[in-house]
């Protein structure tokens, strides 16, 4: 073990290894100021670039970009009011309240001091963890990782959201679209339609993309604004590190529960920020400042958001189950360089395992650092309106979208799943869930196949297995206990939830007829090419026979009942377009690309965009779309990269080579 800590140390002795580290910092940096997109977005950017680099130099920049997200989305947070990720929310409770009071400076101070503070504990927590566990993980075969897979899925769709068929079933989904394609046993096609696309499956980097960057666009879009009035921070920088020093044992506490939460496959970034808060308000002695700007309210998120992506690798590493939705997308990133989670991470690979630690702490080091040198920077972008970023983050996805096949499918594809992440946003699905099934359900299958092929059936009976189903059995218990049936009281659904259930109804019932399909296609094929996504579209057709059920006979009040769309009508700020309406100018690009090729569609939809939405002039217009171009073919160029041909290009034969 000591050989591989200095085997792991010694890759930061070498330039390129923190070359690399800091690019993906700064990217976790770009990716985390602007509000709605986060880490799942961020590292689902981030995979097509990594194909094809050495282990350390990829893992390097996939672990600068997980560390400093929750660092850098605190910029919106504090000076926007706006969650730059769902692990921020808490933060804008009070962090927005003392920038509003001229202290922005002040709260970006501790929020970043914090964050530095809970980055460290995870990486000190994931340490010990890798030794003490080690022992235990080398013993575990293939039943077992099987049943602990098991165990996370069940923690995942019973503790994500507020609707317990809605959390189970959109782990499911996402089972069932990653056993899309090719049967790992049997090399059988699944749910294919004699799509040559689909014979591999769903590309992650598009799924990613699709149930998260396109429907935070979607929404930021459609408020059409820019993020904040004015650029100003105030004075106080040290003084927001002070108030971290005072109250270190606060960061610590929830440092400590921030690993704790982020090891818990299904909770992750979506609750570990309001536990820490929730715990700030609970000891503190004097109240009456929290939510009118109270320093603590800062501090305790911080240092738990940060936290929580140290005891999240805990069980992505040694267990190969994801405990947020970034660390599903983290885990396809290894899945790509070559490299697999689990037994072989403390054992084979266990200098890696170092390596990944070292990285976490020393990105959370230089994050901290960072934020803080840019934050008057970061201030004056605030101001710009969102009209003008949107087109080039639309184009920035769809760009990360066709290098996974390199061919126009990818686009459609991400049309598809965009709209499916739209749907699932506005009724309340929890999208991480899905994320999750979708990256266990490969190893997932492979595992029950290796544990059939070893044990047969005779494995459920094996002890370890037998150990690990009573827990998943418990995990469920706890989690129906956390989603009582009655309705949630008065006050919060006369805000939450919408009498019109039709449109969910539909929603539900889609995706009924798919798990039945799901049926059908497992007939078609042989027990061992069938058992897994047979068994999955069975479990599943039953939880959504039942979620309709709810929909149709609960009161309007019912947590299942919750629409997005109806609780923007209560809302002071109101978007300026219909929920389809920017869906249908991605529709549009993606149409072009296909008429005229991308290169061409594209220019054409900034000068669309540029003029029509963002009403700019003609002149920034023409200067803003050469500048998106000349960028794209840079891109293009260093990647080798040819971008999609249209039906046009493909019919018109030229004279003459076009270079």
């Amino acid at each position: 073990m000591l050989d591989a800590m200095m085997t792991a140390l010694s890759h930061f002795a070498q330039p390129t290894h923190l070359i690399y580290l800091l690019l993906g910092v700064g990217m976790g940096m770009v990716v985390g100021i602007l509000p709605g997109l986060g880490g799942i977005v961020g590292l689902s950017l981030l995979l097509p670039f990594i194909y094809g680099m050495d282990q350390i130099s990829a893992l390097a920049m996939l672990i600068g970009l997980v560390a400093v997200i929750p660092t850098s989305d605190t910029f919106t947070s504090v000076l926007m009011g706006i969650p730059g990720s769902s692990a921020s929310q808490a933060t804008v409770l009070d962090g927005f309240p003392l920038a509003k009071k001229g202290q922005g400076a002040r709260a970006l101070g501790a929020a970043f001091s914090a964050s530095l503070v809970g980055g460290l504990v995870g990486a000190v927590i994931l340490t010990g963890f890798v030794v003490i566990a080690r022992p235990l993980i080398l013993a575990f075969g293939s039943a077992e990782l099987f049943m602990l897979a098991v165990l996370g899925l069940s923690m995942v769709g019973v503790l994500a959201g507020k609707s317990l068929p809605k959390g189970v079933v959109a782990a499911g989904l996402g089972l069932l679209l990653g056993g899309l394609g090719a049967a790992p046993a049997t090399g059988e096609l699944r749910m294919s339609f004699d799509s040559v696309y689909l014979m591999d499956g769903l590309p992650l980097v598009i799924v990613g993309l699709g149930m998260f960057a396109f429907p935070e666009i979607i929404d930021l879009c459609r408020q059409n604004r820019s993020i904040s009035d004015n650029g100003t921070l105030g004075l106080g920088w040290r003084d927001g590190v002070r108030d971290m020093i005072r109250h270190k044992w606060l960061c610590l506490r929830c440092a400590g529960l921030g690993s704790i939460v982020g090891a818990l496959p299904g909770l992750g970034g979506s609750v570990v920020d309001w536990i820490a808060y929730g715990h700030v308000v609970q000891t503190a002695k004097d109240k009456s400042q929290f939510g009118k700007g109270d320093i603590r309210g800062v501090l305790a998120p911080e240092s738990a958001n940060n936290a929580k992506e140290g005891g999240g690798l805990v069980p992505t590493l040694l267990f190969g189950i994801p405990g947020s939705g970034s660390m599903a997308v983290f885990l396809g990133g290894m899945v790509l360089i070559g490299l697999e989670a689990g037994p072989a991470m403390v054992g084979r690979d266990l200098d890696i395992t170092y390596t990944i630690i070292w990285s976490l702490a020393i990105a959370n080091v230089v994050g901290a650092g960072g934020a803080l040198l840019i934050s008057p920077f970061v201030s004056r972008l605030t101001t710009i309106k969102y009209g003008y970023l949107a087109p080039f983050m639309i184009t920035v996805i769809c760009f990360a979208a066709f290098q996974a096949t390199r061919s126009l499918s990818d686009m459609v594809a991400l049309l598809v799943l965009g709209v499916v992440g739209v749907l699932m946003k506005r009724f309340g699905w929890p999208r991480p869930a899905f994320l999750i099934g979708f990256v266990l359900a490969a190893n997932t299958e492979t595992y029950l196949y290796q544990a059939l092929q070893f044990y047969n059936w005779e494995f459920l009976t094996r002890p370890g297995v037998l150990i690990i189903a009573a827990l998943t059995i418990i995990s469920i218990l706890l989690g129906m206990r956390k989603h009582p049936e009655n309705p949630v009281e008065e006050e919060e659904s006369s805000h939450s939830h919408n009498p019109k259930r039709w449109p969910q109804i539909v929603f539900a019932g889609g995706l009924l007829a798919f798990f039945a399909f799901g049926i059908w296609d497992a007939t078609q094929h042989t027990f061992l090419g069938s058992v897994f996504t047979g068994s999955v579209s069975v479990v599943m057709f039953v939880a959504s026979a039942i979620l309709i059920w709810q929909l149709v006979r609960s009161p309007a009040s019912h947590p299942a009942n919750f629409d997005h769309e109806y609780d923007l009508d209560h809302q002071d700020v109101k978007p300026t377009a219909g929920l389809w309406h920017y869906v249908l100018w991605v529709a549009g690009l993606v149409a072009a690309t296909a008429l005229f090729g991308f290169l061409i569609a594209i220019t054409g939809f900034f000068i669309a965009f540029l003029r029509v939405k963002a009403k700019a002039s003609w002149l920034r217009t023409l200067l803003l779309t050469g500048l998106a171009v000349v960028g794209l073919c840079v891109l293009a160029w260093s990647l080798v990269l040819d971008f999609p041909a249209g039906l046009l290009q493909d019919l018109i034969k030229l004279p003459w080579p076009l270079g």
